[in-house]
């Protein structure tokens, strides 16, 4: 499991010749950093200077230590679903009823590859929504780190993103196709904009 490994065994094996893991994972691990830095700047926004926010900052806490989880979650399952694309093209296809078959299970394995990124594209969405609603409350001593999780959890929606396009579009199946497409297209739009806007106002905020 990725949330297992060292920093360096991980690295060690993104950077090898291996399918996985790969960008979905790399992805996923965007995510649980920028929650993690929302957690952490929740930390940091307690005391009796931020009594009056307390409960906020509490749910904030609580709910960010949940995300990490959850990113890490979808980050093993983005590599086993990338696995079982690789073992779907294994099968063999030596009778129709095995072309058959080994279709219905490269659709089915390319299907379930693309909607582990869905569900990273709305913990990230998640993760910027939680770091809006601390930036008004902050600890300015780390208020640079609001922005450092929104862009963490803005990379991992867009890479979520390119993941579910190159399965969508190896998928033969015409309206499995588009079944897909309808549910995932325009995932990331508001999660793009909403990290945007909260990077501006953090640099405002800082530089003003």
């Amino acid at each position: 499991m990725i949330s297992s490994e060292t920093i360096n065994d991980y690295l060690s094996r993104l950077a090898s010749r291996q399918p996985t893991p790969g960008g979905g994972a790399a992805a996923a691990l965007h995510a649980a950093q920028g929650a993690a830095l929302v957690a952490m700047v929740a930390r940091y926004t307690t005391g009796p200077k931020y009594e009056q926010h307390a409960a906020l900052v509490a749910r904030i806490t609580s709910a960010a230590d949940h995300l990490i989880i959850e990113a890490l979650r979808l980050a093993d399952a983005d590599e086993h679903a990338f696995q079982s694309v690789i073992d779907s093209y294994k099968l063999p296809s030596d009778t129709e009823q095995l072309k058959a078959t080994k279709a219905d299970a490269i659709r089915d394995a390319l299907v379930q590859a693309a909607h582990t990124p869905a569900q990273l594209i709305k913990v990230s969405g998640e993760v910027v929504d939680l770091a809006t609603e601390l930036f008004d409350v902050a600890n300015p001593s780390v208020i640079s780190d609001v922005a450092a999780a929104a862009d963490a959890a803005r990379a991992a929606a867009t890479t979520a993103r390119v993941n579910i396009d190159i399965n969508v579009v190896a998928i033969k199946d015409t309206a499995a196709r588009t079944r897909l497409a309808d549910q995932t297209d325009g995932l990331e739009d508001k999660v793009v904009l909403a990290a945007d806007s909260l990077v501006k106002r953090v640099r405002e905020r800082i530089l003003s």
